[in-house]
Formats: structure tokens, sequence, C-alpha cells
């Protein structure tokens, strides 16, 4: 292929897709002038091989030079986002987009209640240490570079909570999944940096595999510099639960529309004598006027000329429409595997079941996140080598912090039980160790002096 070895022709740019651009200019030039000045090498010939080339190519949807054309892609089983694109309306058919969806309050609840959650525990960078009998222990360790740099901030404008919070928050709203890029310098991890959706493609195999690429500013990208993780099934669920969020959106504008109106059903006026077009609209423009909204509700109504108005009585589903309504959250928590009581839905929460229900939340909504997102941290911030002996594990049992009866209970029981040293479970709590305090013992059978805290 002819290489460029000049500035490039007035208009043409090295940014392609304006291949069109240098093409025409190529052909232009071609047909014009037997020499190039400059921008190739100065014959004919060379001309009409740049043309022929660039042609083939684009034809092939292959590359010029370190330029993308485009690639190409079959449309027999495409995307939400192509589907959208070429129809304007959703493929589930809701016509609820995700910005929408995200204004409806009991979906912006769950999709906080979970990311937050995640984000909120804290990350340990664990090794494998052998142990006298045999059985190696996981111990936390501190010093690898990818504690250090999870412990501070991943990048220079981001924290560890913001990255876990928005990695999770993509994995539930955003159908591909979510994606971050692990930058490492000398074979170290530096810098984690999550990106928005629009700005990273991921395509599967299509040998039943599923094995996946990943391009970030169309620049493709390897799996092992990739943290990516995606909900279950192939969709996130706030797509699987479209059609009952556009349910509940729908709920929204309706009761928007009737409290605007006074909250009060609409009704018919009736009048024994024609008006004609224009005394109808003379007569809606000042009824409204003297009417509508909720400043004028209770307003007495004046009808003139043998007019009457009969008010619309309420349908059944008028009257329900509050138990309507709260099923559509049942059903939106459904969706996200959220109890109700923890989005403040309190109608059905009692002392015992609401505890219940909390476990429930961590055991199967919250959970199969964390697992989803430690393998992926794993899989992306070591080597196949350093996955022997390391991993990332999220502590479950900051989730439980808030209740200090409940963690002092566990931990003396534990502790009783030989299963925790006293220093152990000081840590639980924050707490140093003091001297004396690795023995295993029971304090309630063989009391001793506690020493002092380190």
């Amino acid at each position: 292929m002819t290489r460029l070895i000049g500035p490039p022709p007035p208009g043409a740019r090295y940014i392609f897709p304006n291949w069109l651009i240098l093409l025409e200019k190529t052909i232009e030039l071609t047909e014009t002038s037997a020499n190039g000045g400059g921008f190739l090498c100065p014959t004919k010939s060379n001309y009409v091989e740049l043309a022929r080339e660039i042609i083939s190519q684009i034809l092939a949807g292959m590359q010029i030079g370190p330029f993308t054309l485009f690639e190409k892609k079959s449309l027999a089983s495409p995307t939400d986002e192509e589907i959208a694109i070429f129809t304007g309306v959703p493929l589930d058919g809701s016509g609820i987009s995700a910005a929408q969806a995200l204004t409806v309050p009991a979906v912006q609840s769950c999709i906080e209640l979970i990311s937050n959650a995640a984000a909120s525990l804290a990350i340990r960078v664990e090794k494998t240490v052998p142990q006298e009998n045999g059985f190696p222990v996981w111990a936390p360790d501190h010093q690898h570079a990818v504690a250090k740099l999870l412990a501070d901030q991943p990048n220079e404008w981001s924290s560890t909570f913001e990255l876990v919070r928005d990695l999770v928050a993509t994995a539930l709203t955003v159908d591909k999944g979510a994606l971050a890029y692990v930058n490492r310098v000398g074979g170290e991890v530096r810098e984690i940096v999550r990106y928005l959706p629009a700005h990273y493609v991921v395509d599967y195999s299509g040998d039943g595999r599923q094995e996946p690429s990943f391009r970030i500013n169309n620049v493709r990208q390897a799996p092992s510099n990739v943290v990516f993780f995606a909900a279950p099934l192939g969709k996130s669920p706030l797509s699987l639960a479209a059609q009952a969020i556009a349910t509940a959106k729908d709920l929204d504008r309706h009761a928007s529309g009737l409290f605007k109106n006074g909250a009060r059903p609409g009704g018919v006026i009736e009048t024994p004598k024609p008006l004609g077009d224009e005394g109808v609209k003379r007569m809606i423009k000042a009824w409204r006027i003297a009417h509508d909204g909720t400043s004028n509700a209770g307003k007495t109504a004046v009808i003139f000329d043998g007019a009457t108005f009969r008010a619309m009585t309420m349908n059944s589903t008028d009257a329900q429409f509050l138990e309507n309504r709260k099923f559509q959250i049942l059903e939106i928590c459904r969706a996200f595997r959220v109890p109700p009581s923890m989005i403040y839905d309190l109608d059905r929460a009692t002392w015992s079941n609401g505890e219940q229900q909390g476990m429930e939340f961590l055991t199967y909504s919250l959970e199969p996140w964390l697992i989803l997102l430690e393998a992926a941290l794993r899989r992306a911030l070591f080597s196949a080598e350093e996955r022997r002996q390391y991993r990332i594990v999220f502590d479950r049992d900051d989730l439980t912090r808030a209740d200090l009866t409940a963690r002092a209970t566990a931990i003396s029981s534990l502790i009783s039980a030989k299963v925790l040293n006293p220093n152990e479970g000081r840590s639980w709590l924050d707490l140093g160790p003091y001297d004396g305090g690795e023995a295993f013992a029971n304090p309630h059978i063989n009391p001793s002096n506690t020493g002092e805290a380190a």
C-alpha cells in the first residue's frame, strides 16, 4: 500500500470516518494531475493504487494504516441500542427510556440501596499464609500495590466508594454491563478508571462460548486489563422491569393530572341549545379559567342559559388507584430483589419480619453482586500467578456495624468458643490489641487480667 509522506490536501483529515473526503480528493487529483505535490509519491499510478486500496479495504471493513473505517456486523440479532437507533422505540415496547425510569422513586431507591450498600463495605486484599498444620489460611495483606491503591483512591478524581457504587449501578441499569480500565505501569496497577457505557463496546464470540472482547473509545483492550461484570440473563434488572416501571410512571402521570385538576374527576356540561363551534370554545375556556387547578377547587359553578353540569363518577380502577400504585412498587422491588420495607414501603413490615427481610436482602440481593464484583476485580487486578495466592474480599461484617448489641454478643460468643482470640475480636471493633490477647481461652471460665491496650 502507498504510504502518506507529506501533509494531506486541504479538507482531508487523518480521522476517518472522513475517508469519503480523502477518497473524493484522491480521485480528483488522479484525474487532474500527474504530480502529487508532496501528498503522495508524485506519479499518477500511486493515486490510482491508493484509490483502489481505499475502496477494497472499505468494502472489506478493514483498516487503512492505524485508522479503523468501520466494522462489518450482522443485524440478524440487533441489540436494544440498535433497535432504538433505527426505530426510536425500545425493543420491549414499554416506551420508557432509562432516564425516565430513573425518575420513578422506587427504581431510584432500589438502585441506590444495592450500589451504596456494596460500596460501603471495606475491601481487603488477602493472601494465603501456610500454617504448621498444613492448611493455609487467608490473611490481610496491606502492603500489596492493589491494597494500597484501593485503600487510598483508584484514580486522581474519584474514591474507591464511588468506583464500586458506580460500577454496580451501571450493571443494574445497562444491559452490556459495567466496565473499568486497569492502567498498569511496569506491570504494576497504578489506576482503575471507570468508563461511561457510551464509551465502550462489549462483543461476544459467535461460537457459543460467549467469550467477551472489549473496545474502549474504539481501541481494543486485553481482557486482563478490564474489570467487567454484567447482570444475568443478558439484560439488566432495569430493562427486564421496563413494563412494570412504565406502568408506575403512567400512574405517576395520572396522579399528577388528577391533582392538577383539583383531585376531582371530569364532568360533562349539557345544554339544551346548540352553541356552535365558537360558543363551545368560549364556554370551555371560561369554565377552565374559573374551575381548573387546585387553587380553584371547591368553588361554586355558575351555569347560564339552561346548561347543566353532570360530574363523572370514579370507576373501580380510579377508586383503587392507591392500591395500584403500591402494587407497582412491589413489582419493581421483585425485579431488583429488594424487600419493600428497605425502600420505606412499610405497610406489611413488623419488628420481626423487618429484621428477617434485612437478612434476606444481604443474602439474596447483595451477596450475588459482591461475589460477581470480587471475581471481576481479582481477574483484572492480579496476574495469573498472583491469583493463586491473592484474592479480593468485601468485608460483609461491616453490614452489622449499626447493631452494636448484636456485634458484641457475636464477638463474645466466638471468643468463648475459642474461634476468635480477644485481639481478633477487638479488631472487629477497630480497637487496638493488648498484651496477652492472642491466647485462645474462655474468659467466662478462666478469667484473667485483661492487660493494657496497645
